[in-house]
């Protein structure tokens, strides 16, 4: 990559004029401001103290000794500010790229960030009470696109699904479906949705309806989610790890660190010590256990099957993060290989009314519903718009239509026009030249120049979003590429008889780079790139 480069020449620059080691907070980065150029170094302000030197005289000096050394690609090198060094490129290292990105194809783009790290990605998570509503799909879509930057990155990447399949709630969702297959009254606390009334039906009348139900739930939810193109490596039963004694073995753990301790009958775990607000209990005065013992329980588990573990949760948990931190720091792990990630909610538009997402009311939009309204590629990409911390608002009306109020269909779109060029040369019997036979030198139109730039900054991306945790970033960036894209079709005409043939064989290698770019992006969203629509 040009960026290494042209920093591994700041540094040697550095190091000619006596500064070593150079400090590892000398970087490259995009400009904010397109004007400044193509990159800027920080290399003056960070090294300038260390040395005694004003930062704008040492950025000059820096300055000379780059242009003394002629870089490739560089045509320009100024100092702006207090002392930032800005490089100004010819459209040569976008030419350099473009070769780059076509002989590399799919697997251009793999910065490896995670070096064979193992990451446990838990997400959604539902009660198996019911099937998966609208708001559960944009857990489903961030989670996997999560773990797919995950994979892209380096990182070997696990995704788990824990089943709540005990406790209070069970028994409440299988009262109600004996209530409805009997004909009786639901109980206070029963569920009340359509669906109930539809399993109770199928329901056979020698079946034990917990378990019957809970299978049922599962299967319903493992379907609706694989529609979205989401599997899962492993669900875990919170009944099964239970049962195998797992809670006793980590109480026992956790008792043999000090961290535990009684007071009015109960057991109380000291998590204040790590950072919580007041200590928690793990078993009631009562002898029962809370939730949050058999969590600990499971999250000690789930250390076999990643170094670090990542948790997507609801808004509603903030609280909870501190207190299962803490318990992981007692039982030995590094505080910082547990993360949690608070999505917020989604509200669900429809004729410009709100629908609500209740399964116990029953008043809720299925997951499945809304995929075979709009389809997975729509579902998925709409959920992956906002960051996952802020409140979504989506419209069904808007992702029913095939326009450009539609995000994915814009982005699809570019794929599809990429794909209708090749078929018109096939058509026009004008064949592709080998890349190393084509002259790129003509790609200088501000069109093809802005649509080379977006596609170099997609390992920033990467980077930016794998650490962030931000999948969003990639959506954002595909449907820049894809405007660039629409842009440079509109413009840069390919195939038309008055454009050079030289030209147009370069701006068809240009599109193949252009499909390469969707290609990766639509796949770390989980979505399809359509050859024709």
């Amino acid at each position: 990559m040009l960026r290494d480069r042209l920093l591994d020449d700041v540094r040697a620059a550095l190091g000619r004029l006596g500064i070593d080691p150079v400090p590892a907070a000398v970087v490259l980065e995009r400009p904010a401001r397109p004007e400044h150029g193509d990159w800027s170094t920080n290399a003056a302000l960070v090294c300038s103290k260390a040395v005694g030197r004003n930062p704008r005289e040492l950025g000059q000096s820096l300055a000379d000794e780059l242009a003394a050394a002629e870089l490739p690609h560089v045509e320009g090198i100024e100092i702006a500010g207090p002392g930032f060094v800005n490089f100004r490129l010819a459209p040569t290292w976008l030419h350099e790229l473009l070769v780059e990105i076509v002989e590399a194809g799919d697997d251009w783009a793999r910065p490896n960030l995670g070096e064979g790290a193992t990451v446990n990605v838990e997400f959604v998570s539902a009660n198996p009470t019911g099937p998966l509503h609208a708001g559960h799909g944009r857990w489903a879509a961030y989670g996997d696109s999560l773990a797919r930057l995950l994979e892209r990155t380096g990182h070997v990447a696990h995704r788990e699904f824990y089943v709540n399949d005990r406790g209070v709630q069970i028994g409440h969702y299988a009262n109600s479906l004996i209530a409805r297959r009997d004909g009786t009254a639901l109980p206070e606390d029963g569920y009340q949705g359509q669906y109930i009334i539809d399993w109770a039906a199928e329901m056979p009348a020698d079946a034990d309806p917990r378990a019957w139900g809970l299978e049922k739930a599962h299967a319903e939810q493992d379907a609706s989610l694989k529609a979205m193109h989401v599997t899962f490596d492993t669900w875990s039963s919170e009944a099964a790890l239970v049962a195998s004694g797992a809670m006793e073995r980590v109480l026992a753990e956790l008792r043999a660190t000090g961290a535990v301790y009684e007071e009015g009958g109960a057991v109380w775990l000291r998590t204040t010590d790590h950072g919580d607000d007041k200590d928690r209990v793990l078993i009631k005065s009562d002898g029962e256990p809370t939730y949050l013992l058999p969590d600990i329980a499971y999250h000690a588990d789930k250390y076999a099957r990643g170094d670090t573990l990542i948790n997507i949760l609801g808004a509603d948990h903030h609280g909870y993060v501190a207190r299962m931190r803490a318990a992981l720091i007692f039982l030995g792990h590094e505080a910082d290989s547990f993360q949690a990630i608070i999505g917020q909610n989604v509200k669900l538009v429809r004729d410009g009314d709100e629908v609500k997402l209740s399964k116990r009311t029953g008043t809720m939009v299925e997951l499945a519903e809304l995929v075979d309204e709009v389809g997975p590629d729509v579902a998925r990409f709409a959920y992956l718009l906002q960051s996952i911390d802020t409140s979504q608002v989506i419209d069904i009306d808007v992702l029913r239509t095939q326009a450009s109020e539609n995000p994915v269909f814009y982005v699809q779109y570019a794929n599809a026009r990429i794909h209708s060029i090749e078929r018109k040369a096939v058509e026009v019997d004008a064949p592709r030249l080998a890349l190393a036979d084509v002259d790129l030198s003509g790609l200088t139109h501000e069109r093809e120049i802005a649509l080379l730039k977006t596609l170099s900054t997609l390992p920033e991306i990467l980077e930016i979003a794998v650490a962030d945790r931000a999948p969003h970033k990639i959506t954002t960036w595909v449907r820049e590429l894809a405007s660039d894209f629409h842009g440079f079709y509109r413009d840069c005409p390919v195939l038309r008889s008055d454009v050079d043939p030289a030209l147009a064989q370069a701006r068809r290698w240009l599109t193949e780079a252009a499909r390469v770019g969707l290609s990766i992006g639509l796949d770390l969203l989980g979505v399809d790139a359509p050859e024709q629509m």
